[in-house]
């Protein structure tokens, strides 16, 4: 189904039995003796009643069926249904696991392969320079324009190329560029580069990183100037110092020799880094902290210093959609005061970089930082953010019609599943209430988001309804003979019988509401995490 969320593998085959992906064959052919039970058509004296039990009866032999035979669940565990459907051939030709592992692991390689091959990465940056100055001096806003472009292939497994080009404009003068690069992996632990350009950097070289250790590599580099012949050889240590953080130094011999060390942190809150740099005719520092206040926005800062050198950058940025993001940064420093607007869309870079003054004027400069940032969060609140909001609903509406045939569908087989579960569910329902024992009052199935908005509301709108499911009647039918209700982790609800995805592609919850010993309890849980009921932490 178009839009599906990521997540872990669906297995609705264990769902629809009630067993975990760990469960032992014993317990998948007790699980299927009970179900089988429960759905066999002979039970059922009425037509209509036969028919829905029949349908039921047919899924639970068809996840038996492939559960119970060995070879079948391993392909159905790695590939889900799409490999039991693949035609991979089992019997005389696969007698042993270990020669079942090498199939399926040989046609994983080569569906890789197939997707390597395939694999084809453009990816390009706009740079237009403007000056505020130039402007009301009248010679135009424009100060010069650079492009660069670059494709990537995948040649084949281990070898790739990348072949990109820029043009440059400034004022009077421009030039361009055009270079390839050769990638080649040797060895798990060892890869090579050959590197040609021409244009105003034309130069040939050759490139081999090397993993010392776990923990360590090695980067030795070598390039001629076709220029002016002169030759660079370059030396790079990079070592993991922690899980989030790593340090490397860098050596440079040519015509311009230097030594940097340098050091990165990053984790899901932030990321850092800093460099030192000293040259036979230069030195410089510079070090940059970036900080996420949520999963779509962020705020960074930097500074730059050395001989040649001296700024600090304030500024931030904020993910539009899962492959845009827009920042605004503000430099001050030595050659002026700048406002820049980067656009990050894929591969693809806008950035637009604008001196605003060459003279570093107190006043000026703080306006210039303020009114920037104003006109950016109120650009934001009431112009970016209604219109990506309008823009998400209206891909959840179009998400819905395209699905609405299919969950219409689902909703019926679940209703009917639920009409054989009723009556062993109202049964003990009454026993449980005379005894004082788990009883599921209430139990619903479907978007986080509306579970979350009924959660505040007390009750589901009826804009919210159709994004979830009621499954009070299967949950009490699940609870065992100890009254315990258990599902297992890291197996989709949908799956379950008697329950159906009533939103496809959004993240799920599934609320609870139950009584035990007289008391009341509530409880909510991820899709995919195990639930047991009763737990006196679930109390109201």
């Amino acid at each position: 189904m178009d839009g599906e969320e990521a997540g872990p593998p669906k297995r609705e085959l264990y769902a629809l039995l009630q067993v975990s992906p760990e469960a032992t064959d014993e317990d998948i052919r007790k699980a299927y003796r009970h179900w089988a039970q429960v759905y066999h058509p002979d039970k059922y004296q009425d037509f209509h009643m036969q028919q829905i039990a029949t349908e039921n009866f047919q899924r639970i032999c068809q996840a038996y069926e492939i559960l119970s035979d060995e070879y079948k669940r391993q392909i159905y565990d790695i590939y889900g249904m799409e490999g039991i459907n693949s035609g991979l051939e089992l019997g005389p030709k696969l007698d042993k696991v270990e020669e079942l592992k090498a199939e399926l692991e040989r046609l994983r390689k080569r569906k890789e392969e197939e997707k390597m091959l395939a694999h084809f990465r453009p990816s390009g940056t706009i740079l237009s320079h403007l000056s505020l100055p130039q402007f009301l001096d009248g010679d135009g806003i424009m100060r010069g324009m650079a492009m660069s472009s670059e494709v990537q292939s995948q040649l084949s497994k281990r070898t790739a190329i990348a072949i990109g080009g820029n043009l440059e404009v400034n004022e009077n003068s421009g030039g361009g560029a055009a270079s390839t690069v050769l990638r080649h992996q040797l060895s798990p632990v060892s890869s090579i580069e050959f590197i040609a350009s021409a244009g105003l950097r034309a130069l040939i070289g050759v490139q081999t990183t090397r993993n010392l250790s776990l923990h360590s590599t090695a980067t030795i580099a070598i390039a001629k100037s076709l220029r002016d012949g002169s030759i660079n050889l370059s030396n790079t240590w990079t070592r993991q110092l922690s899980e989030t953080a790593n340090g490397n130094i860098q050596l440079l011999l040519g015509p311009e020799s230097s030594i940097a060390v340098g050091w990165q942190k990053k984790h899901e809150k932030m990321s850092a880094s800093g460099e030192l740099k000293i040259g036979t005719s230069s030195f410089a520092v510079s070090a940059h902290y970036t900080h996420r206040f949520s999963s779509k926005s962020h705020g960074r800062i930097a500074g730059r210093f050395g001989s040649t050198n001296l700024e600090v950058e304030v500024g931030g940025g904020r993910k539009l959609s899962n492959f845009s993001t827009v920042r605004m940064l503000y430099t001050i420093g030595i050659q002026g005061i700048f406002w820049k607007f980067e656009l990050h869309r894929g591969g693809q870079k806008l950035i637009i970089p604008m001196l605003l003054s060459r003279h570093l004027n107190p006043v000026f400069a703080t306006g210039a930082f303020v009114i920037p940032t104003s006109l950016y969060f109120l650009l934001k609140k009431f112009v970016v953010k209604p219109y990506y909001l309008q823009r998400e609903k209206q891909k959840t509406l179009e998400n819905k019609e395209r699905n609405s045939a299919q969950v219409q569908e689902a909703r019926a087989a679940a209703e009917k599943a639920q009409q054989l579960l009723k009556i062993v569910a109202n049964r003990k329902i009454s026993k449980h209430l005379e005894t004082n024992e788990l009883v599921i009052t209430k139990a619903v199935y479907g978007s986080s988001k509306a579970l979350k908005k009924a959660d505040e509301s007390r009750e589901v709108n009826k804009e919210s309804a159709s994004e979830v499911f009621d499954v009070t009647i299967p949950l009490n039918f699940l609870i065992n003979d100890s009254g315990q209700l258990k599902l297992h982790e890291g197996v989709r609800k949908s799956g379950i019988m008697g329950f159906c995805d009533p939103c496809p592609g959004e993240p799920k919850l599934l609320h609870v509401e139950f009584t035990y010993g007289g008391k009341r309890f509530e409880v909510e849980v991820d899709d995919y995490a195990a639930l047991l009921i009763p737990q006196e932490s679930h109390r109201v």
